[in-house]
């Protein structure tokens, strides 16, 4: 097995820009079951001492760490100043922008970085703790941009700490189980995730037949197919996604926002109780499904309005 890049293939964060912190923590916090995680800003630029396209910047955030059972889910509500979060707000809109890899030796990593074609983009240094980041050019190879971590002090992950009288998760479970991307080659961005990771490529899966998926997508029956690849990481599992001319959200995704990010997952009981919860609050329905296997079911949730992304709920079968 291959060394991973980074020296390590634990993903620890997931990272949303958003325009709104107080409103997506709050929702976020309703969706995990945990009080209201409270911002806190970035330091000015005589302490974060960012670099955002090899220019010194003033740039400043509202920040949120709120950590799962998986991964730790960052929101970062940016500046007007220069910064990568501010250019992908701007030309992107809100959603996840990042993952991030706790690194040794950042100086290390970012020469291996470099060699590999992936540009640095911003630097700044940690203002909560003692350490340092850097965000990768990532986007063509990984469809998201990766951050470097390098802390001083250990990484201590502490779970948002339930009292009594909070409300149970809405969906039964907190832990984010999988972030899937869309991609158009399938091969290509397997590669170069297994090369980030380190690790083996896993086969390629097609859809199965129309009759055992029963794929129904905006109300209608399709053939959604598809091909699929999971690949696993201590804390998460990536998907990727490469769909056919066939309609379905992955599809439709391609067409109207391009290669990226398409969901995160959670792992439910009773998929149609889960589906009503989240049509009662709002959110339809967009598509839904059976694995390809036959050992379990899906459905993608519309909560981009609030969550920056879509919701897709697995129940899964004894197999």
């Amino acid at each position: 097995m291959a060394e991973p890049l980074l020296g390590n293939n634990v993903i620890h964060q997931i990272a949303f820009v958003v325009r709104d912190i107080e409103a997506v923590s709050e929702a976020f916090a309703k969706l995990l079951g945990i009080p209201k995680p409270a911002w806190f800003l970035t330091g000015p630029r005589e302490i974060s001492q960012i670099v955002f396209r090899g220019e010194p910047s003033d740039a400043r955030s509202k920040l949120i760490f709120i950590n799962t059972p998986s991964v730790q889910i960052e929101l970062i509500e940016p500046s007007d100043a220069s910064s990568t979060m501010r250019e992908f707000l701007d030309a992107v809109g809100e959603g996840i922008h990042h993952i991030a890899f706790d690194v040794d030796n950042m100086k290390r990593c970012l020469s291996i970085m470099e060699d590999h074609g992936f540009p640095v983009l911003q630097t700044g240094e940690f203002t909560s703790s003692k350490g340092r980041y850097a965000y990768v050019d990532t986007m063509d190879a990984y469809k998201t941009v990766v951050e470097l971590l390098e802390r001083e002090e250990p990484h201590a992950v502490s779970q948002q700490q339930r009292k009594d009288g909070d409300e149970q998760p809405l969906l039964g479970t907190n832990t984010v189980a999988q972030i899937a991307f869309v991609v158009r080659d399938i091969e290509s961005v397997a590669e170069a995730y297994c090369r980030l990771l380190g690790i083996p490529k896993p086969p390629v899966l097609a859809s199965g037949a129309s009759d055992a998926a029963q794929v129904v997508f905006q109300g209608q029956p399709t053939k959604a197919q598809a091909k699929f690849m999971f690949l696993n990481t201590p804390l998460i599992q990536i998907e990727l996604i490469e769909p056919d001319d066939s309609p379905s959200t992955w599809k439709h995704h391609l067409e109207t926002i391009g290669e990226g990010v398409h969901h995160i997952s959670f792992v439910v009981n009773n998929l149609e109780e889960k589906i009503r919860v989240l049509e009662q609050l709002g959110y339809p329905i967009i598509q839904k499904g059976n694995f390809w296997n036959g050992w379990g079911k899906y459905a993608y949730m519309d909560t981009t309005s609030t969550f920056k992304v879509i919701i897709e709920l697995l129940e899964k079968f004894d197999g």
